[in-house]
């Protein structure tokens, strides 16, 4: 199984499983798809991209379970990054973590898989 990760304003978290489906973020509903990370590549999402950011979870995916709606593109420097074409069914989700601030104000991540 391929996990891929999504971090999230954890009060967005929350409305997606009162409705039992998650929609996207606001950057997502701009672009068209749901951003996510690989494993190798959520740190240096975190620091571009929420850098200081409190409230935040980590979401983990189960890849294989969301069918041909995700494609890998290419993103900053070249690298691919997975796209979700479409809602993210909760069944899909393996976990979700807090994903705090440390004492540097860099995120403290969870071992991920």
């Amino acid at each position: 199984m391929a996990t891929i990760y999504k971090i999230c304003e954890a009060a967005l978290w929350r409305a997606a499983e009162n409705a039992g489906e998650f929609r996207g973020a606001p950057i997502d509903l701009t672009d068209g798809y749901i951003h996510f990370s690989s494993r190798q590549q959520v740190a240096e999402t975190a620091a571009r991209h929420f850098a200081g950011a409190a409230d935040l979870v980590l979401v983990a995916v189960d890849a294989d379970a969301l069918g041909p709606a995700l494609r890998h593109e290419p993103s900053r420097g070249g690298a691919l990054f997975p796209h979700l074409y479409g809602v993210l069914p909760l069944s899909a989700v393996l976990w979700v973590k807090p994903l705090p601030l440390g004492p540097d104000g860099s995120h403290m991540f969870p071992e991920l898989a």
